[in-house]
């Protein structure tokens, strides 16, 4: 299925329309992040190994991704009874993260890492004439290159160019994207975790169904595939949403199980832009009473925000793809968003608490 130009132009007229309704509930359906005081937050994410035996080792990813307008990491400091612990970082994205290397003998291995960053929200106005600076050719051939999971050709360059049609400017392609992935994905609860992103598999089979590794992936390759550079930014939500919405904010200062991961598409004209399609499904799907529609006020506030903005209330770890863990036995990661760990050789399921046991808690500080 593809959508035009024009049903893009209606469906935006259909959503102000809608948001712009007097409703009893009118907070529930307000979504509209903006610029304004940084907030200073605080995780602390411990890592043990359940079952130790031989080699043993960990990397823990650091919320160091940085960007001045609306995300600065504050450093990382640890504990552990390993025999040594180090900051690393991936050599072509930057992507930063704790390598830990316990002692064969150790009976009871364990780290502690605080993180502390400053976060504020973000918003776009593509209305007004932009000055962004230009993408650098080398950011340039990066965040349109393929990766091993998000491929640019084939199946993905033609789903692309049917969806983009005419469009002329980087803008129109990017929209139409956006409401693509919209229109024709689902959230599947059932998909383990975030998802894996495996695109072409996806459209291959037209199981468009997952979870935001799985569909702002399909738009970071969609995209990519149009010429638009794109990228994805894992990360980990950490405080309810302040706009109301259950489903997009965690639940507790318990974040374990919170990771999410984001989309950006760069303009000409505007640079970064911010959007997640993703979640607009989430809203679809868990916003009480749930299984909205399209059409509902709250999925139509997000829907009109998400292209452009994001709530800050989330953590960025990094936009790192097919990484190569240094010292790791195992197969390099499409990405990192969970804490990793290996014993004996073996690379633990990060999704197993039996064998990998792991807790991350967040909490809003004073700077």
């Amino acid at each position: 299925m593809t959508i035009n130009r024009r049903d893009v132009l209606k469906a935006g007229a259909a959503i102000a329309a809608i948001t712009a309704l007097p409703r009893g509930a009118s907070a529930q359906a307000t979504f509209a992040p903006a610029p304004g005081a940084w907030r200073n937050f605080q995780v602390v994410t411990r890592v043990e190994i359940a079952k130790p035996a031989g080699a043993m080792q960990s990397w823990i990813p650091l919320p160091a991704f940085s960007e001045p307008d609306w995300f600065k990491p504050g450093g990382s400091t640890w504990t552990t009874n390993a025999k040594s612990a180090e900051i690393a970082r991936d050599p072509k994205y930057g992507a930063e993260f704790l390598h830990v290397v316990w002692a064969d003998s150790e009976a009871a291995p364990v780290v502690e890492v605080t993180s502390k960053f400053a976060t504020r929200d973000r918003a776009i106005d593509l209305s007004a004439k932009g000055s962004a600076p230009a993408l650098s050719d080398a950011d340039r051939a990066l965040y349109t290159a393929a990766t091993d999971l998000i491929p640019t050709d084939g199946i993905v360059k033609t789903t692309s160019d049917k969806i983009v049609g005419g469009a002329k400017s980087d803008e129109e392609k990017a929209r139409l994207i956006y409401e693509w992935i919209v229109d024709n994905t689902q959230r599947d609860p059932k998909t383990r975790g975030c998802g894996i992103g495996d695109i072409a598999a996806m459209l291959k089979t037209n199981n468009l169904a997952g979870k935001c590794a799985d569909l702002n992936a399909l738009y970071v390759g969609l995209a990519r595939a149009a010429g638009l550079p794109a990228r994805d930014v894992y990360g980990l939500r950490v405080a309810p949403s302040k706009f109301g919405y259950k489903s997009l904010g965690a639940g507790s200062e318990n974040v374990t199980k919170a990771q999410h991961c984001r989309a950006e598409v760069y303009l000409s004209s505007h640079g970064w832009v911010p959007v997640d399609p993703a979640d607009v499904r989430k809203v679809v799907l868990e916003e009480p009473p749930a299984n909205l529609a399209l059409t509902d006020p709250k999925v139509a506030a997000a829907r009109k925000a998400l292209f452009g903005a994001w709530e800050m209330n989330w953590l960025a770890y990094n936009d790192a793809h097919d990484l190569v863990l240094p010292g790791a036995q195992g197969p390099k990661l499409e990405f990192l968003m969970y804490p990793q760990a290996e014993v004996g050789g073996q690379r633990l399921d990060c999704l197993d608490a039996a064998n990998m046991k792991y807790e991350i808690i967040a909490k809003e500080v004073t700077a």
